[in-house]
Order: structure tokens, then C-alpha cells, then sequence
């Protein structure tokens, strides 16, 4: 059973002044047999304030009314400790989430508790995004995903009308007890139906590194952090191959261009591979493409044929090079995710009139093969035989 495998299960819920879904969702899970050995809260100063009042009063706390009532006294661990209150980067208590840098502080902390409670490894963790702002829940949901593990849950509970909307309403009651409705009706607790609906999510941590993100703290780093560790590493790989038209591979994945575009960018990946400094496209330039355009390919005399007539004088070279720096940089965004894409884009430096140009990928990770055609090679093999 999950329970006996995981021997603390908590239950964290990021809240506003809607404390009802603390217990609401407690009574669910305790119906699908999943009752937490812990409840943990991440709010703000009045939030703290209202859950200490509606939940946790010796008296009145409707958290302990739900104890009493389904017979779990001393096995839910919750009390004015549990709750983690987000501060501002002074140190004040936040009353309520109003500006930006709130929002931001609300991340980094939700992340914080998040990745803690997710690092212990005899912990099950169920996050519930029912309270608070709608960025609060998505910022747990988020973190659980970069956490989260498989025995790790993210659920939303669905109540019942007309008890969704009844401050008075905290859990379906084992036994008869009326509250009153907004327009004063009597309404049965016992009747209210209350579902827990899990939300699939993504689990991202098998992808990260073991260490990630130690040193990280701001949820804005991590997600940055995540986002590089998740695009596959570069690599360049350019196939000439001897009676077909070349093959551009970029982290693996095949980027299509047509034949101009083509030259360019294998002129400029054989430049980037020898260290060359970054060119100022000129008529020299312009051969060196042209030349490589025809040996690269010979069946395609009409676009070789354009180009020399587009390229007859010094100040033709530049408008026609970022041209075909364009269409390089759409390919590439085609088929790759705009951020992988950035990293095998024609880089421009310096400023004008002075810019020159040359491939953002390391020289390293460059790599230039070109393959006879197989034709050719039994050919000459057969015009050759090993003596």
C-alpha cells in the first residue's frame, strides 16, 4: 500500500482566505483511502490569520471538528507551525500578493517548500492548487513539476452547489448538520458531494542534472536554469554528400535549405571550424560562396546563374548575404524550438559599418564529413581489386 511505502504523506496547500479547501480536500483523500500524516500551508499574513482562526482554534477550528468527527484525532500533524507565511525581500510578512515583486517572492518560496518536502525521500507530497490566486496555484503546479516524483500528486477539488460557494461549508458531515445557504435555506452537510480531481503534470526531474538547481533560490533562475538544461546539447553536423545535395543536422534533427542559403551556411560552418574571425561579406566573399554554391550543387546552374548576376558589384554583396541570413534564421526556427534555434544562428558583431558575421556554434562542436557516393566507391573498387 502507498501508505506503508511512504510513511510520512503530506498534504501542501498554497491558500488565500478560501481555508475550506484544506479540509474539503482532506475529506477527499481520506474517502480514497490516502489520508495525509501532515498538512502544510503556504500563504500570506492574513491568510495565516484566517486558517488559525477557521482551522486551527482549540474550539472552533474546523480542522479539528473534522478530526473529531472521523476519528483521526492525533494523526494529522497541523498546527500555526505549519504554515509558512511569504515574506518580501525585507523580511515583512506580506499581507496580500499586489505587485509584481510579491508574485515573485510567492514563487521562490512555494518553489522552496516544494523542493524541500520533494527531497525526502520517504515522503509522499500532494499539492493542492485549490486556494489561493490562481498565480500561486500555477507556481506550486509548476514547481511540482520541476520536483515532483512519481509517487507525487496535484489535484483541484470539485464541490458541490450550493456548498462551493458556502463559507460556512467545510466537509461533508458523517452525520445530519444544517447549515444555512446565502439566501437562507437549510442545507444538510451530509448531502454536499465533494470530488478531488487530480491533475496530471509533466514529471521534469528525470531530465534535469542530480544536482539541480543547488544554487539556485529565485524561481525565475530555476526555470531559466531548466529550460537550458532541457534543450539537447549543440552539435552541427554538416554531410557533403558526393551526388546528392547536402544534409544540414542541427542537434540531431535535419533543418532544410534551399541551395543558396545552403552555401552560405556551409561556407560560413567551414569558416567557424578553422577559428577564421567573422567576415565582412564583400566580392571576395561573394566568389568564395558562388564557388562552393557550384560544388556543392552542380545540377542547379540556374540559381549559380542568378546569384553571378546579383552579385556584380561590392555593394550587391551585403543586402544579398543578409538575405539569405534570413532565410537561414526562418529554417532553423522551423525546425528547431526558438531557443536551440538561437544557437546555430548567423550571429551579427560590432557595430555598422564595421559588422561581420560568423556562426554562434563553438568550432568544437562543428563537424564537416563528406561521403563519396556509393556508385563511385564500388566502382572503383571494382577497377581496383585487392591484389
Amino acid at each position: 500500500m502507498m501508505s506503508e511505502r511512504y510513511p510520512r504523506r503530506i498534504l501542501l496547500a498554497v491558500t488565500g482566505m478560501s481555508t475550506q479547501v484544506v479540509t474539503e480536500t482532506l475529506w477527499a483523500l481520506l474517502a480514497k483511502g490516502e489520508l495525509p500524516t501532515e498538512v502544510r500551508l503556504v500563504t500570506t499574513e492574513h491568510g495565516r490569520n484566517r486558517a488559525v482562526r477557521d482551522l486551527l482554534d482549540p474550539k472552533d477550528g474546523r480542522f479539528h471538528a473534522f478530526c473529531r468527527d472521523y476519528g483521526l484525532e492525533g494523526k494529522i500533524a497541523f498546527s500555526e507551525d505549519s504554515i509558512r507565511v511569504i515574506e518580501s525581500a525585507s523580511g515583512d510578512r506580506l499581507t496580500d500578493i499586489r505587485t509584481p515583486e510579491d508574485n515573485a517572492r510567492a514563487a521562490d518560496v512555494i518553489l522552496k517548500v516544494v523542493r524541500s518536502l520533494c527531497a525526502d525521500e520517504r515522503a509522499r507530497v500532494h499539492v493542492s492548487i485549490a486556494g489561493g490566486r490562481k498565480t500561486m496555484g500555477f507556481f506550486a503546479g509548476y514547481a511540482l513539476s520541476l520536483f515532483g516524483r512519481e509517487q507525487d500528486r496535484l489535484s483541484h477539488v470539485l464541490v458541490s452547489e450550493p456548498f462551493e460557494s458556502n463559507r460556512d461549508f467545510f466537509y461533508p458531515s458523517p452525520v445530519s448538520r444544517n447549515i444555512l445557504s446565502a439566501d437562507g435555506r437549510l442545507l444538510d452537510e451530509a448531502e454536499a458531494r465533494v470530488t478531488l480531481a487530480e491533475i496530471p503534470f509533466v514529471r521534469l526531474r528525470e531530465g534535469l542534472s542530480a544536482n539541480f538547481p543547488e544554487d539556485c533560490t529565485r524561481y525565475e533562475d530555476v526555470v531559466e536554469r531548466a529550460q537550458a538544461e532541457m534543450l539537447p546539447p549543440v552539435s552541427l553536423r554538416i554531410e557533403l554528400r558526393e551526388g546528392a545535395e547536402p544534409v544540414l543536422l542541427c542537434s540531431g534533427r535535419r533543418v532544410n535549405l534551399a541551395p543558396t542559403p545552403m552555401a552560405v551556411y556551409v561556407w560560413l560552418a567551414e569558416r567557424r571550424k578553422r577559428s577564421a574571425d567573422g567576415v565582412r561579406p564583400g566580392l571576395d566573399a561573394a566568389a568564395e560562396i558562388l564557388a562552393l554554391h557550384s560544388e556543392l550543387f552542380p545540377r542547379r546552374s540556374g540559381d549559380h546563374a542568378r546569384s553571378l548576376r546579383a552579385l556584380k558589384h561590392e555593394e550587391d554583396v551585403l543586402p544579398y548575404f543578409q538575405e539569405k541570413r534570413s532565410l537561414i534564421h526562418r529554417a532553423l526556427r522551423e525546425a528547431l524550438p526558438e531557443r536551440l534555434a538561437e544557437s546555430y544562428f548567423v550571429a551579427a558583431l560590432g557595430r555598422r559599418p564595421n559588422t561581420v558575421y560568423r556562426l554562434n556554434v563553438d568550432p568544437d562542436a562543428i563537424e564537416i564529413v563528406r561521403i563519396p557516393d556509393a556508385r563511385s566507391t564500388e566502382k572503383h573498387r571494382a577497377q581496383n581489386p585487392p591484389r
